[in-house]
C-alpha cells in the first residue's frame, strides 16, 4: 500500500492559516450569539452608531458656527463661505456609495472606525490650513472619510431592528444630527474665544476619534441571511426607479433646511447684530428641537407603517416655514429667533423617514448600497445649496434668499407624490 506522504510545508501553513481564520470566525460568532441571546445588546448597537454619526454632525454643523471666525481668518465674501459651507459635501459625493458597499460585504464596524478615524485626523489638521483653498481641500477630503457614518450606522440599525421599530430606532439615530450640532454649536465658541481656530478644529477631529473607538468596540455585525452581495444585486438595485425618485425628492428638502441653519448664525450677527456666542447658542436651541421633531417623525411613521406620507407633510410644513422666516427676516429679535428655531428644527425632520425608506425599498442584504445611494443625492444637493443660496442672499437679499429656498421642499413634495402605492 502506498504510504500518505506528510503535507509539504507551504500546504501545512495554508492550513494552519485557515484552522486560524476558522478559530476566529468562530470566536466572532460565538460573541455574536452571545449579543443575540441579550436583547438590550441592539440599543449598544444604536448608541453606538448615534454616537458616530453626532461626531461627524459636530463637525457639519460646527462649520457654520464658525463661519464668521473662518470669514475673518481668511478674508472671504458671502459665496466664499457658501463655498466653505459646501466643501464638506463635495468628498462624500465620491465615497457614500463605495461605502455602503463596503459596508454591505465587510460590515459595520471596519467601515464606520476606519472612516471617522481618517475624518479626525483631517479634520484636525484643517485648524492649520494656510490657505482658503488648502481648507477647502482639507475639509472635502475629510467628508469623504467621515461619509462612513451615513451608510454604515444607518445600515447596523436596519439589521438589528424589525421592521416595526425601525422608524423609532432610525429616527433616534438620526437625531445625532442635531444633537451634535448643539454640541458643537455650544462649545465651539468659548474653544474659539480661548484658542482660536486650530483648538476648535482640534476639538472636532477628536471627537471623531473617540467616536471611531466607540464603534470598534461597540458594533458588532449581526448574523446574515445572505452571505454574498452579488454584482447584479447593486446593479438591481442602483436601477431601481424609486430610490432614485425617492433620494432626488427627499433631497430637494435640503434647501430650507441649509437655508435655516447653514446659515443661521451669519444671518443673525449680519443683520441684526447679535454676537456669535448668542447666535450659536440659539442654533443649539434649535438643533433640540429638531432631536424632537425627528423621533416624532420616526414614531408617526411606525404607526403609520408609512414612511412616504409623512415625508410629505414634512416638505410642506418646511416650505412654510421657511418662506415665514423670509417675510418675519426685518422683524425684532423676539420674532426672528423663535420663527427660524421652530422652522430650523421642522425642516430637520424629514431625514430619518428617507433613509428608513431607502433601505426598506432596497431590503437588508443591500441596505449599504441603498442608503449609500441615498446619502450621495443629498450630497450631491448638499454642495449646491450653500453656494447658490449665498449668491441668492448676495443678488437680492436675506428677503429673497428665504424665499427662494422654499421652492425646493414644494418641489421635493410634488416629486415623492409620483412614488407608486406600494412604495413604503
Amino acid at each position: 500500500m502506498r504510504q500518505d506522504r506528510p503535507f509539504s510545508t507551504p500546504a501545512r501553513d495554508r492550513f494552519r492559516l485557515h484552522r486560524r481564520r476558522c478559530s476566529s470566525d468562530l470566536a466572532q460568532l460565538s460573541r455574536t450569539q452571545a449579543q443575540l441571546a441579550n436583547p438590550r445588546y441592539r440599543w449598544v448597537v444604536l448608541a453606538a452608531g448615534t454616537t458616530a454619526q453626532a461626531a461627524f454632525s459636530a463637525l457639519l454643523i460646527g462649520l457654520p458656527v464658525l463661519a464668521p471666525a473662518l470669514r475673518d481668518r481668511y478674508d472671504l465674501s458671502l459665496s466664499q463661505v457658501g463655498l466653505v459651507l459646501s466643501s464638506f459635501w463635495i468628498g462624500p459625493i465620491l465615497t457614500l456609495l463605495p461605502w455602503g458597499l463596503l459596508a454591505d460585504r465587510v460590515g459595520e464596524r471596519i467601515v464606520l472606525a476606519t472612516g471617522l478615524v481618517g475624518c479626525g485626523v483631517l479634520a484636525a489638521a484643517a485648524g492649520w490650513a494656510s490657505s482658503f483653498a488648502m481648507l477647502v481641500v482639507l475639509l472635502g477630503v475629510a467628508g469623504a472619510m467621515g461619509a462612513s457614518v451615513n451608510a454604515a450606522s444607518g445600515r447596523a440599525v436596519m439589521q438589528w431592528f424589525s421592521a416595526r421599530q425601525r422608524g423609532f430606532a432610525l429616527g433616534v439615530r438620526q437625531t445625532a444630527i442635531p444633537l451634535g450640532g448643539a454640541v458643537a454649536a455650544l462649545a465651539l465658541p468659548a474653544i474659539n474665544a480661548a484658542g482660536g481656530l486650530k483648538a476648535s478644529f482640534v476639538f472636532l477631529g477628536a471627537l471623531c476619534l473617540a467616536a471611531a473607538a466607540c464603534a470598534a468596540l461597540a458594533v458588532r455585525e449581526a448574523p446574515r441571511t445572505v452571505t454574498e452581495l452579488e454584482a447584479e444585486d447593486i446593479e438591481w438595485t442602483l436601477r431601481d426607479r424609486r430610490l432614485w425618485i425617492l433620494s432626488g425628492g427627499s433631497s430637494l428638502y435640503l434647501f430650507a433646511q441649509i437655508a435655516l441653519t447653514s446659515f443661521f448664525v451669519l444671518f443673525l450677527h449680519d443683520e441684526h447684530g447679535l454676537s456669535d456666542g448668542v447666535a450659536a447658542a440659539a442654533l443649539a436651541v434649535m438643533q433640540v428641537g429638531a432631536v424632537v421633531t425627528r423621533i416624532s417623525a420616526g414614531r408617526i411613521s411606525d404607526a403609520l407603517r408609512a414612511r412616504v406620507r409623512p415625508l410629505r407633510w414634512i416638505g410642506l410644513a418646511s416650505a412654510a416655514g421657511v418662506l415665514l422666516t423670509a417675510v418675519v427676516t426685518h422683524a425684532p429679535l423676539e420674532v426672528v429667533i423663535p420663527v427660524m428655531v421652530v422652522a430650523g428644527a421642522i425642516s430637520m425632520a424629514w431625514n430619518g423617514l428617507s433613509v428608513t425608506a431607502a433601505a426598506e425599498l432596497a431590503g437588508l442584504a443591500r441596505s449599504g448600497a441603498a442608503i449609500g445611494f441615498q446619502q450621495t443625492t443629498l450630497s450631491v444637493t448638499g454642495v449646491v445649496v450653500p453656494v447658490a443660496f449665498a449668491y441668492a442672499v448676495d443678488s437680492t437679499s436675506w428677503e429673497g434668499g428665504f424665499a427662494l429656498a422654499a421652492i425646493g421642499p414644494v418641489a421635493g413634495w410634488w416629486l415623492l407624490g409620483r412614488l407608486p402605492p406600494s412604495a413604503p
